[in-house]
């Protein structure tokens, strides 16, 4: 809201006139790629047209010797060629040249106003293009500028009719008011379109923070079984050993304390990422060990598959064969979800330095179901980080189903 009077409408004379950025805060014309490349030719073919139908009728019709002329008519039409980059520089100049024109036709013109009809159609683009790049502010100070430096000045000295003045005046606040909602409207889609994109970078912080969390209970559960086992071995080794040393007994107290401290704090610590309604699971981790009832419970929710494993089975490091289980877990879930009725193939292959786990569908036979939102992809990639494997997850090649590929290296046991 513009208050204060005659000082706050000068300010916004100045504003528009000299302080305002020659920059645009929006780029609605200007755009990237090869739309700013049609762009450019339209705007070269308009000031082509423009400036030589400006200068015809300044020589023909209205009586200006040849060179004021073409300086009015480059002037006046020429900043159209740059318009849709600065234009508030193209509409300072324009206007500037607007103003030397009711200054040379002066009353000495029998034409009913004192500009080509050319002119004051690039005057009107150039307005436009000054509404869309700007804000209210500069627009308001734009049209005060245009009507009381060019509209009343052609009154004045030029003779023209008050009433046509009037119509000239509401015509470019038409056009400044049909930019400014073009122009808000862009902005407020750019806004929404950043938002989003910074809504979906969060969720996706956040899905991977809590697919961290998640492998770091999971984690827990592997290294509390072993931190136990070795508490157990060292608490027992003095009662197994006949004559033990009391060097190689306190040796094993040793041991026995730190397995139980370090136990202790990792359930401590592991305790701080669980949700206030999470509780501890009670049950091992799963593995491999029961991918049949795994693939047995896709089958029963509509899904057709086949099962291939690739090589000798052998033995997997706890991390390795958990990583593998919610690999296949998570794929044949989304393949419930969007690949509803097809065809899925599983393949394990055991490889000699790496296990590798793949899970492929041929598409829905159906209608598949919206998307819960999930972040599958996402867990998946930091278990296979986790373990400094490799993971491919997209479209297929012929562009039919869903392919994921996992490459978990061995490591040690």
């Amino acid at each position: 809201m513009i208050t204060g009077g005659p000082v706050s409408l000068l300010r916004l004379v100045q504003h528009a006139a000299v302080r305002a950025s020659k920059e645009p805060q929006r780029t609605l014309l200007w755009p990237t790629g090869r739309l700013r490349l049609l762009v450019l030719a339209i705007s070269v073919a308009l000031t082509v047209g423009f400036t030589a139908g400006s200068i015809a009728i300044h020589i023909e019709m209205m009586g200006v010797r040849a060179t004021p002329a073409w300086l009015l008519g480059v002037v006046q039409c020429g900043p159209l060629i740059v318009g849709a980059r600065w234009p508030l520089v193209a509409w300072r100049i324009s206007a500037l040249g607007m103003f030397a024109g009711v200054l040379v036709l002066g009353n000495h013109s029998n034409e009913f106003w004192p500009w080509p009809t050319t002119s004051f159609l690039a005057l009107a683009g150039l307005l436009f293009a000054v509404a869309t790049a700007y804000d209210r502010r500069t627009s308001l100070g734009v049209g005060l500028i245009t009507a009381l430096g060019l509209i009343v000045p052609a009154i004045v000295i030029d003779g023209m009719h008050g009433w046509f003045g009037i119509i000239l005046a509401i015509v470019v606040a038409i056009v400044l008011v049909f930019g400014d909602a073009v122009g808000g409207r862009y902005a407020a889609e750019a806004s929404l379109a950043e938002q989003a994109e910074l809504r979906r970078q969060d969720l996706a912080r956040q899905a991977v923070l809590e697919e961290r969390s998640r492998i770091a209970r999971e984690l827990h559960d592997i290294v509390a079984h072993h931190m136990s086992v070795i508490a157990l071995q060292a608490e027992a080794a003095p009662y197994k050993i006949p004559d033990l040393p009391p060097a190689a007994r306190a040796t094993f107290g040793v041991v026995r304390d730190a397995a139980r401290e370090a136990l202790a704090e990792t359930r401590r610590v592991v305790g701080l990422l669980r949700q206030d309604s999470e509780v501890a699971e009670r049950v091992p981790q799963p593995g491999l060990d029961r991918f049949e009832e795994l693939t047995e419970q896709a089958r029963r929710s509509g899904l057709d598959i086949d099962v291939i494993v690739v090589g000798m089975p052998r033995e997997l490091s706890t991390g390795v064969d958990l990583s593998a289980y919610r690999i296949v877990q998570e794929s044949l879930s989304n393949a419930c979800r969007y690949a509803k009725g097809g065809h899925v193939q599983v393949e394990i292959r055991y490889g000699t330095e790496v296990l590798h786990v793949s899970v492929t569908d041929d598409g829905p036979r159906g209608t598949p179901e919206e998307s819960g939102g999930g972040h599958g992809l996402v867990g998946m990639r930091e278990r296979v980080a986790m373990l400094d494997g490799t993971l491919s997850a997209g479209p297929r090649p012929d562009h039919e189903g869903w392919a994921v590929a996992a490459d978990l290296p061995y490591g040690e046991l």
